[in-house]
């Protein structure tokens, strides 16, 4: 056997070497490129499926609620809120009525006699003497047209009386002889259900006659606190007003403190317009029934000017009460006449004295002095309706001061740019302008 030559044995050798160093190079890249194993879990928890999606996180339930949805609420519960302070305001008011319509009637009436306690303290009077001798003078002439009132009636009941029995009975005839064929038989039948319905409701008429005695006790403190609550804030009503200020949270007070004197200005304006167009109303219509013949003319006089603070309804009441009077007292043409005179009147009223005499100062809309009135005969009676409508006048007034207040501070606060753009868009507003 023939010996390898040297040489061969060692290319052989270098082959050998070149493919090991290859193999080795091969499985370091292998190894660079292979994807990295997951690290160790416990063994309680299974690795995820290859296909399962991405865990998402769950959004914050206030994230999921709409947006719609969340406004309703916030305003849902803040309107809660203040349904339930109204609620208790009013039972509250309720439970201390007396007094406080007291003190609503001692405001209107401080209205009315505070320019003359001002004039008297130009002239040279004292605060104190000034002040009394205006509630004074002004206490007496209401008590003097009171007594006028009952004398007039007093004096009048006896030919009243008769003159009603002379009107029902030509009422009667008219009746029988009219085309709607009303029988004597009908107008008996309906006299004889007047008269078992008094008959039966007696007892009811007694009690309503025993209550009468709690009313005229009721009426008479009522006027003794409208006279000192009168009294108290003609004198002291600035130092009263500063007290009520000092209650007002201080982020509040500058607001409060501006809209308190221009509620004041529209509550005077209120109840001097309507003294002055309630007094023109009595004069006239007074005036027109006299010259008709109508009895008690003076006395249906001051019942309208009474009936006339309470807005539509007073109008309504008491010009129905003059024909009424004078329908069975003088007949069916007097009465017709007594309404023409009275429509004539109310319809000067409403579109010459009001918008002339009132002014822009308590203009509010009539749908809302309807609303407002039925809704404070409802809640307080008559003396609810009286008040309503200047309720609404004064609250109209500050709600509208207050909100140019607050733009004023925003514009402020603003910097000069978008203050700027703030003052045109609020001149350019037909609101704003009015």
């Amino acid at each position: 056997m023939s010996q390898v030559p040297g040489w061969l044995s060692r290319i052989g050798a270098g082959l050998t070497e070149m493919g090991d160093r290859l193999d080795e190079r091969r499985a370091e890249v292998e190894k660079e490129h292979a994807e990295p194993e997951p690290p160790p879990v416990a063994d309680s928890v299974p690795p995820p499926a290859v296909y399962a999606p991405p865990a998402q996180e769950r959004p914050h339930p206030v994230e999921a609620v709409p947006w719609g949805v969340r406004v309703a609420a916030e305003a849902g519960w803040r309107l809660l809120v203040l349904a339930g302070t109204v609620w208790v305001l009013m039972r509250v008011i309720s439970a201390v009525q007396l007094v406080v319509f007291a003190f609503v009637i001692a405001l209107l009436m401080t209205a009315l006699l505070q320019p003359l306690v001002a004039r008297l303290k130009r002239h040279g009077v004292p605060r104190g003497p000034a002040t009394a001798l205006t509630v004074i003078l002004g206490f007496v002439l209401l008590g003097l047209l009171g007594w006028f009132v009952t004398w007039q009636v007093m004096e009048n009941i006896d030919a009243l009386s008769t003159q009603i029995q002379n009107g029902i009975d030509d009422l009667r005839n008219w009746l029988l002889k009219s085309p709607f064929h009303v029988t004597d038989k009908q107008i008996n039948q309906i006299a004889k259900n007047l008269r078992e319905a008094i008959g039966a409701n007696t007892d009811q008429i007694t009690s309503a006659g025993l209550e009468g005695v709690q009313v005229i006790v009721e009426a008479l403190t009522g006027i003794l606190l409208v006279f000192f609550s009168t009294l108290f804030l003609l004198y002291d009503g600035e130092r009263i007003w500063q007290w009520f200020l000092k209650l007002v949270p201080g982020a509040a007070r500058p607001g409060v403190a501006g809209a308190g004197p221009r509620a004041w200005r529209t509550l005077t304006a209120y109840v001097r317009g309507t003294v002055l167009v309630a007094l023109i109303d009595a004069i006239f219509i007074g005036i027109g029934i006299y010259f008709l013949n109508v009895p008690m003319a003076v006395p249906l006089a001051v019942f309208i000017f009474l009936f006339s603070f309470i807005p539509l309804v007073g109008a309504v009441a008491s010009g129905a009460l003059a024909v009424i009077v004078a329908l069975v007292t003088q007949g069916v043409f007097t009465a017709v006449m007594t309404l023409v005179v009275v429509l004539a009147v109310q319809q000067i009223e409403g579109h010459v004295l009001q918008p002339f005499i009132l002014g822009r100062a308590v203009r509010v809309h009539p749908l809302a002095v309807v609303l407002t009135v039925a809704a404070g005969g409802m809640v307080a009676g008559i003396g609810g309706a009286v008040v309503a409508v200047p309720l609404v006048a004064v609250t109209n007034t500050v709600v509208g001061y207050l909100r140019q207040y607050s733009l004023e501070v925003q514009q402020r606060q603003a910097p000069p740019e978008v203050a700027d753009e703030a003052v045109e868009e609020n001149t350019e507003d037909p609101a704003h302008q009015e």
